[in-house]
């Protein structure tokens, strides 16, 4: 626990640089429920920072945060209110279990396909976040507005998703529905964020596969 709560005091010096008292309070008590959290083997440290860092942007923007919010038997990660609006903020740090060693790149394709096409629905508005030396494999179809996406886009997306997640599945209106508002980029070194389009993301994505040169992209 030690250097869980060492780890995310540092980071919270850094966070609160500049800040008013009124947003260091706030990230105090974000703070203490990650550590909540740790306690019972809920979270880990490289996503619970970049969870604080994403979380001071948007308190920053006038959002009230809370991490770590339940819906209906889902977790989001970072759950937003401004106003009458909501925003959920999935975290992906680009961590890839042993068991798919063999398929990384499907796998992580998969798994934000389903995060987008699960989440999109509980909030007004939905957002993915990563830091800049992971890129995340999202299908193109999902960065357009639901009345653009083709019945084959969304069945080559159910057939994705299906290839990891069964209980429950995805299901085709979920698909058809989802949407994707924005792209946080995190940088946990320099305690700073970077908003990007979905779109434009992808096209930088697209780059980076091309040049294999992650600097060239963000």
């Amino acid at each position: 626990m030690g250097k869980f709560e060492d780890d995310l005091d540092f980071l919270l010096r850094k966070l609160g640089e500049g800040s008013d008292e009124s947003i260091k309070g706030r990230l105090t008590v974000l703070r203490n429920r990650l550590v909540h959290l740790h306690r019972r083997n809920l979270v880990k440290i490289n996503h619970s920072v970049m969870e604080l860092v994403c979380a001071k942007h948007l308190l920053a923007a006038g959002y009230d945060v809370i991490l770590e919010r339940n819906l209906d038997g889902l977790s989001c990660d970072i759950y937003a209110v401004k106003g009458l609006g909501t925003l959920i903020v999935e975290v992906e740090t680009g961590f890839v279990p042993p068991e798919h060693a063999l398929d990384p790149i499907t796998y992580c394709r998969a798994r934000i396909a389903s995060k987008i096409t699960r989440y999109s629905g509980y909030a007004d508005k939905f957002a993915l976040a990563a830091p800049p030396h992971y890129v995340m494999q999202i299908p193109q179809a999902l960065t357009k507005p639901p009345k653009y996406r083709t019945p084959e886009e969304i069945a080559r997306i159910k057939k994705l998703c299906d290839l990891y997640y069964s209980s429950p599945p995805v299901s085709l209106d979920e698909i058809r529905n989802a949407r994707l508002h924005a792209i946080y980029v995190l940088d946990v070194d320099e305690a700073a964020v970077r908003e990007t389009d979905p779109n434009d993301y992808v096209e930088r994505s697209h780059k980076w596969n091309m040049t294999g040169c992650v600097s060239r992209v963000f």
